[in-house]
Order: C-alpha cells, then sequence, then structure tokens
C-alpha cells in the first residue's frame, strides 16, 4: 500500500532515555561512537514496532539516528563546509528562527556554508536509514517508509545577501540552484534504487513567508536585490528542479510548520493566505502538512486554492476535517464527499525535532498518536 494515509505523523518522535544518554557521552568523549549504534538500533526496532500497534502504515525510524531533523545532507556534499563559529553577522536577523537563537543570545544550529561548486558525492547519508528500516519491516510494507530530507533553500534563507555562497564560485542564485538540485536529485535516485517511495521535506523556511515580521524585514533590509516574493518563487523553482527526475512513483510531501524547537519552541506565526496559490498550484508534491492546530496558522480558507489532485495532512478534530473540506469542496466546485477523500490527520509537527524533544513525555505522545488514529479510523473506516 502507497502514501498517502489517512493517519500519519511527521517523522520524528521522542528519544528514549538510554539513546540520548548515550548520544551525549560520545559527543563528550566519555563512550566510544561506535557504542551508539546499537543503541540506536534497538531504539529504531522499538519504535517501529510501537508505530505498527498503533496501526500507522506510514513508518520512520524516529529520527533516532539525527541530532536534528534536517539530518547530515548538506554536511557531505562537495562544496559545503561546516562552520563550528560562525559570525553572526552572516545570518538574515529577521529570519524567525535566527532571531529566536539572537534573542537567547546563541549562534543558530548546524551552520553549513557553500565553498566551492556543490555536488553529490555519490554516497548517501540517509540510505542506510532506509535499509535498516527495511529489515525491519516486511517487504510488502516497504512503500509505507517515510523519509525525511532536508529542505533545498534551508542553507539560503537564513543567510545574507551575498553570505550563501561565494561569488567567485556563482555569480548568481539560479547558478547555486542549479548545482543544489543537481545534489538532490542524484540523492533522490539513490534512495529510489535503494527502495524509498515516500519522502518528506521538512521546511520551515516556506511558512516563514507568511511571517509579516519576516517580510518587514526583509523588506528594510537594503542588501536584498530580490523581493520575498520572488525569492518564495525561486525556492518553488527549486523544489520542482530537484524533483523533476524523480520516477512517478515516488511520493512527495512537505511539511510547512513554525518551527518546533527544544522545549516546543515555535518560530513564527501567520496564516497561509499569502502564499497559499502559489504553494498548492505551482509546489510539485501530492502531499502538503500543514498545521492547524493553533490560531497562529489562521483560517482555513486558503484550502480553497488546493488543486483538485494533491493530498493534504492536519490535525484537529472530527469537526474542524469536516469544516475544512467544506472549504475545500467550495474552492474546487466539488462535494464535500470528494473534498474529504483529500484529507487525513496528524499532529501539527514532529515530537523531537530536536534530539531533546519537546515538552511532552513517552505517554503523551502514544496517547496523542493514538488519538490520530482513532480519529481517522472514525471519519475514513477501514482505510489507511
Amino acid at each position: 500500500m502507497a502514501p498517502p494515509f489517512r493517519a500519519e505523523h511527521l517523522g520524528s518522535l521522542l528519544r528514549p532515555a538510554d539513546l540520548l544518554a548515550k548520544r551525549e557521552a560520545v559527543d563528550k568523549n566519555q563512550a566510544k561512537p561506535e557504542e551508539l549504534t546499537p543503541v540506536e538500533d534497538v531504539a529504531i526496532k522499538n519504535i517501529v514496532e510501537k508505530q505498527i500497534e498503533l496501526g500507522f502504515r506510514s513508518v520512520t525510524d524516529g529520527e533516532y539516528r539525527r541530532h536534528m531533523f534536517w539530518g547530515t545532507f548538506w554536511p557531505n556534499l562537495n562544496g559545503m563546509t561546516e562552520v563550528l563559529q560562525p559570525p553572526i553577522e552572516i545570518f538574515r536577523p529577521y529570519a524567525p528562527d535566527v532571531a529566536a537563537f539572537i534573542e537567547s543570545v546563541q549562534i543558530p544550529g548546524e551552520t553549513v556554508v557553500c565553498t566551492g561548486k556543490i555536488s553529490h558525492t555519490g554516497e548517501s547519508t540517509y540510505v542506510g536509514q532506509v535499509e535498516y528500516l527495511k529489515s525491519l519491516l516486511p517487504k510488502e510494507r516497504w512503500g509505507g517508509i517515510k523519509l525525511t530530507v532536508a529542505a533545498p533553500n534551508w542553507y539560503h534563507l537564513r543567510y545574507m545577501e551575498g553570505k550563501a555562497y561565494p561569488k567567485d564560485v556563482y555569480a548568481n542564485d539560479a547558478e547555486y540552484f542549479a548545482d543544489v538540485a543537481g545534489a538532490y536529485q542524484v540523492e533522490l535516485d539513490i534512495l529510489y534504487k535503494a527502495g524509498l517511495r515516500n519522502v518528506q521535506f521538512d521546511d520551515p523556511n516556506l511558512a516563514y513567508f507568511c511571517s509579516e515580521k519576516m517580510l518587514k524585514g526583509w523588506e528594510e533590509d537594503k542588501t536584498n536585490i530580490t523581493s520575498a516574493d520572488d525569492m518564495f518563487d525561486a525556492y518553488i523553482q527549486l523544489y520542482n528542479d530537484c524533483l523533476s527526475k524523480a520516477p512517478a512513483d515516488m511520493h512527495f510531501g512537505v511539511h510547512l510548520c513554525r518551527g518546533n524547537f527544544v522545549g516546543s519552541r515555535h518560530f513564527s506565526e501567520g496564516s497561509y493566505d499569502r502564499i497559499a496559490t502559489k504553494l498548492f498550484q505551482t509546489l510539485n508534491v501530492q502531499t502538503y502538512y500543514l498545521e492547524y492546530d493553533t490560531p497562529r496558522a489562521g483560517g482555513f480558507e486558503p484550502l480553497a486554492h488546493l488543486p483538485k489532485n494533491q493530498e493534504l495532512y492536519k490535525e484537529e478534530m472530527k469537526k474542524r476535517v469536516y469544516e475544512a473540506a467544506e472549504i475545500i469542496a467550495k474552492g474546487n466546485g466539488e462535494t464535500k464527499e470528494d473534498a474529504l477523500r483529500r484529507l487525513s490527520v496528524s499532529p501539527q509537527c514532529g515530537f523531537a525535532s530536536h534530539s531533546v524533544g519537546n515538552l511532552i513525555d513517552m505517554d503523551g505522545m502514544e496517547k496523542k498518536l493514538k488519538l490520530v488514529r482513532e480519529i481517522a479510523d472514525e471519519i475514513w473506516p477501514g482505510e489507511a
């Protein structure tokens, strides 16, 4: 059975205490790195069993081998270099996550900058995660394996104009984006050949274009040579170029949240209204994982722009699902029942975008996942 599924979750799940302890010990040089893998293996095996027990067809490894939700893709590209103590001046201070870090007197997390021509090494840092999940599942369930992939605009938006790459390497964004897209095409080809059919891009950046605070900062920043609207268009095109060579049976979704960091800290607010038409009608993905569980995300009205051939994941109680279906139906001239077939439910974000996790315990996470499954079963009985 292939995605989309009626009951979903967004990939990251709370890490067990022994895994967190072992990773901390390795980070502090109190344990050998090779000691971490067997602990990860057991934790992943247990969380996969829990997802199956709760009735989820889409299965992830909880992102247990990652420190952050985006994983290790960017640092391992040719032409990209991790900087441990980056100067704060290279960052856009009005990018919502950067602003939050500056507010707490911190340097933004993992910083990777372009230092040369970007290309894929031919070796995927994600593929091992897929292979291990395959070893835990019968072959008929491999199509439900879902992997979170880093957003292709991640290390562009956060940097000030002219700081994302050296001018003697790339003359402009178009050249830079072309090589980024090429690297993603190689990665997706490797993952497809390994059997992956369900890819989720986690991209708070696209949702930042709903933030009036960020848009005001962008407009006031006189170093920018591109408007925020034109940059959003460029990011949509970048996505489409990344996906342009992927086989038709590879399912792509994009998760747009407002950030969900340590201790459930969010970064931005704003309705999808401002980006809905472009997002839903020009981005070549099949599924949108959208946040609708708090007022910061606005109302369902933008869903009127959702075309008939695309799916949407969201979390709300049954009456909210039906409300969303009514708006989609009206926007597309279809019945409420037809619109309902293109909706599903999930928590609004992961439970541990950062390995430390959010303000919820294991029991709370399990109850929330169980509730998602129960809601889906009541609205779409008998469906995955």
